[in-house]
């Protein structure tokens, strides 16, 4: 199969993957602390990886590689599950899942800076515009009334979008599965020691629902969706396939319809399709 069309098959299935994340977090913050849920999935999912990395006998990446990694794990390990969980203890998913049509943008910004890659000029503007409705919205919403969550959520964008990019460029030397595999194990002592500080007194008062929000963002959202995500940005170019992310917003606002009966308002969904558009077009002169 082609690199580049092997890298969009894998982006679009790690976007696939990843479009559950913030409807399932929403679904286990409500019953658990965020700071526990942060711990508890990269704890899981660290342990997870060890064992991938032990199984196949992965060697030890070299000295030049730890840093990156460690941005690595900041950025998408710690970084954007803790500050997206803080941010939907004051915003709904569907309201949240309009900030990820930032993240092709920081993405790509995040290629150019680590990547080495070159956009063409129209490629800034079709992002730029799209990057000025979902801030407008914002505003339009009232961001006062949320200003924390949507504060915490653009953050979470900026830390994701370093994450994706580093992350992207260590898969080229490591390979996708194994960067974070060793960005989880990089971050498993300290997460194991804030998952067991944070845990809830007892677990009877937990709905079979938190617990498989839980599971979902453990398994799916911090480990599988990164093997076949990291695989497609290093094959198909960073800012490129990171543009795929423009499927996110559809998905996620169908499944916080779906699953959570969440109310998606027509200017929600309007902007949405909006930002849809303007990343459709960057992608179009994303090399």
């Amino acid at each position: 199969m082609d690199r580049t069309l092997s890298g969009w098959l894998n982006g679009f299935v790690g976007v696939v993957i990843f479009s559950g994340s913030l409807p399932a977090t929403r679904v286990a913050v409500m019953q658990f602390d965020p700071v526990f849920l942060t711990a508890a999935r990269a704890a899981i999912a660290g342990m997870l990886g060890l064992a991938l990395l032990a199984l196949f006998r992965e060697s030890r990446p070299s000295r030049r590689d730890i840093v990156p990694l460690i941005v690595v794990s900041l950025g998408v390990v710690v970084g954007f599950p803790l500050l997206t969980a803080l941010a939907l203890q004051h915003v709904t998913s569907a309201h949240s899942i309009v900030f990820i049509g930032l993240l092709p943008l920081a993405t790509a910004i995040f290629g150019v800076i680590r990547g080495g890659e070159r956009p063409k000029p129209m490629f800034w503007l079709f992002s730029g515009v799209g990057s000025a409705l979902v801030v407008g919205f914002a505003l339009w919403q009232g961001i006062a009334a949320s200003f924390v969550g949507d504060a915490l959520m653009l953050a979470a964008i900026v830390v994701c979008g370093l994450g994706y990019a580093e992350g992207a460029r260590l898969s080229r030397v490591l390979g996708g599965w194994q960067v974070i595999c060793w960005a989880l194990v990089l971050a498993l002592p300290l997460m194991l020691v804030i998952a067991a500080g944070t845990m809830p007194a007892s677990f009877s008062d937990i709905g079979p629902s938190a617990f498989a929000g839980l599971a979902y963002v453990s398994l799916f959202s911090m480990l599988i969706g990164f093997v076949f995500w990291y695989r497609g940005l290093a094959q198909g170019g960073i800012a490129a396939v990171g543009q795929l992310q423009l499927l996110q917003p559809f998905l996620g606002l169908a499944l916080a319809a779906t699953l959570l009966h969440e109310r998606v308002s027509v200017s929600m969904f309007a902007v949405t399709v909006a930002v849809i558009v303007c990343v459709a077009g960057a992608r179009k002169f994303a090399r």
